[in-house]
Order: C-alpha cells, then structure tokens, then sequence
C-alpha cells in the first residue's frame, strides 16, 4: 500500500497546496510509526462502563490536516483503539481561528462520544480575542487529559539569509515592517510570542496569520513570509530533513530534536517563555464516569512507548494529568494570557 493510500481520509485534501503541507507533517508520524513494526497484538481493553463506549469516538481538530493540532490527535487516535475496542475517527473542522470546531463540540450531544482535542490558543485566548468565540472553555467543555506539552520554535528556510535570532532583531530593527512573520492566526499563541518578542526587541515586523500551520508553512517554504512562529510538533519533520532551520524555542530548555536551538530565555528574552499545550476537551455535561473512562483510557494510549516517542519526537513532553489538574491549567493560561490578549481584540 502507499502512503498515500494509507492517509487518512481527512489528509487526501484538494489542492497541490494544501497536499505538501499534509504530507510534509504527516512524514513524521508516518516514519516513526513504519519503525514500530505492526501493533501489538492488543493491548488490554479497558472494561466498558455503562456500556460505554459502544460505537466510534470521533475526536474533531479544529485546524486543518497538516499541523500540529492534526498530528498530535492522530498520534492518539492511531493506537486509542486497542484500549477503547472502538474505531477513534478524526474529523478536521477549521475556521475563525479554530473556534467553528470548538462550537461543533460544545454543541454536540454530551455522551461521550464526541471530543475537542484543543490547544491553548483556542482555548485561553480566543474567548479573549474574539467579540464572540461561540464557546465559553471553562462553562462548554469539560477537561479530560492533557496530552502534551511543547514549546514553540522560531524558524526560516533553510536557505533563509537570517542566520540566527540576533540578525532577525537587527533586520527588522533596520528595516521596520519589511520583514513577515507568520503565525496559525490571529490570536494564536504564536501570535502572541510574536508580539511580546517584538516589544522586548525593540523590532518591528509585519504580521501575516494564516488559517492553520500548515498553510503557513507552505508559504514559508515557498518564500512568501520570511520567518514562521509555531509549535514544534508542526515542524519537528522538516527541521530533522532540513527544509527549515530554527533560529530559537520559547521554552525553559532546551528540548529534544531542539536539542541544538537556543532558547529565548537564554538569548536574554525573560518575558518570551511560552509554553503550547494539546489537550481533550468533552462537552460540558459529559457523565464522571465517562470522562473517567476517556481519561484512563487516553493515558494509557499515551503510556505506550511508540505514542510516547511519536510525541517527544517532535519536541514535546507527554503530560496525561487528570481532569482536574487540567482544569486548573486551563483557569491558570486563561488569567496569564488576558492581559497580552486584551489589546489585540478588535473593539
């Protein structure tokens, strides 16, 4: 079979464009999973309770197939079968910064078997930035695991004149405005990072949000922007194949194929640590008993060691906290991140 057989359905997108983006994230999770071998036989089913759950889990990315929202799902619902002994189904809903996937959760049915994996943009930012999100996190969802946490990287093309961080600042302090950098949309976290960055540089440069990473990072790789802000499970592949080159991470330390990047901190930026998130949300309403069950059942996927790796391999640290610590990361982002937003949000 080829890889492009073997794609889920929701990666096979329509244009030239959007298929390199697709691909190119995908190669990651693909290669690391071709070197695992074929799964386990089964790993042991976690026992139903309430008969739950009787049919297929259907987890909704509100980005679009490509990036690191994508890639982090699929590395969980890949393996979350032979825990649950139900097919887990991805489904990519993007738009207005991820909020139309996030409304289509808080909509949904609360029983369980509709899911938000979500990352902390959508969540601790967008109710901020937006006049109308269409979704209160912490009233409209209930938290069931975080999956992971990662920092986010500063990259360019490989071929990129910008050689290291210090000669982006001085660029952009030379020629103000000139130079673009890119963020998943407005509001992201990396918007934001590009925000705050600039502040404390002194720099200026031109915003361009896209409509997910992966469109982002095609137009990155094609010259159209000049300099990218992101997650680093949404680049981890192309830095490891040298399409792109970091030039620093917003992390405490340094981490894993980051290994090498310095990060801001270290470069003397002491207000540029931020820090993203992927985490499942179900809707508010969803019984104890069955975010109990998602919740064991979802840490243990992230428990096996091929997930594991899948995840660390793109620069992340894998969490799986209980519903109630989440819960009280989320209150926590939501406060830090308000008094950054507030200026951004139109009006």
């Amino acid at each position: 079979m080829t890889l492009a057989a073997a794609l889920p359905r929701s990666l096979c997108v329509s244009t030239p464009r959007r298929r390199l983006a697709a691909f190119a994230a995908f190669a990651t999770f693909a290669g690391a999973l071709a070197m695992t071998g074929a799964p386990p036989a089964a790993a042991q089913a976690l026992a139903a309770r309430d008969g739950f759950p009787a049919q297929p889990i259907r987890f909704i990315s509100p980005f679009p197939a490509g990036g690191g929202n994508d890639a982090t799902t699929r590395f969980v619902t890949t393996r979350l079968p032979e825990v649950t002994g139900q097919p887990a189904l991805v489904e990519n809903r993007g738009g207005a910064g991820g909020n139309i996937g996030a409304k289509a959760v808080a909509d949904a049915r609360a029983d369980g078997y509709t899911l938000l994996t979500a990352q902390v943009s959508l969540m601790a930012v967008n109710p901020t930035l937006y006049a109308s999100a269409g979704f209160d996190p912490l009233k409209n969802f209930v938290p069931v695991t975080q999956i992971n946490a990662a920092p986010l990287a500063i990259v360019v093309p490989a071929d990129s004149p910008l050689k290291d961080f210090d000669e982006l600042v001085r660029r952009s302090k030379a020629q103000p405005g000139r130079l673009t950098y890119a963020s998943p949309g407005n509001g992201t976290l990396s918007h934001l990072v590009g925000v705050v960055l600039q502040k404390e540089a002194g720099a200026q440069m031109t915003h361009v949000p896209y409509k997910g990473a992966a469109p982002a990072i095609t137009d990155l790789m094609g010259h159209q922007v000049d300099v990218l802000v992101t997650s680093t499970a949404s680049v981890a592949g192309m830095i490891q194949n040298g399409k792109l080159r970091a030039l620093a991470v917003t992390s405490p330390r340094r981490v894993g194929v980051f290994a090498k990047v310095p990060t801001l901190e270290e470069l003397g930026y002491k207000n540029a640590r931020f820090e993203d998130w992927y985490g499942v949300f179900a809707p508010a309403g969803t019984s104890r008993e069955r975010v109990a069950y998602l919740h064991e059942a979802i840490v243990r996927t992230l428990r096996m060691p091929e997930v594991a790796r899948l995840i660390t391999d793109g620069g992340s640290e894998v969490v799986g906290n209980s519903p109630e610590a989440f819960a009280a990361q989320l209150r926590q982002d939501i406060d830090r991140r308000s008094s950054v937003v507030k200026p951004l949000a139109p009006g």
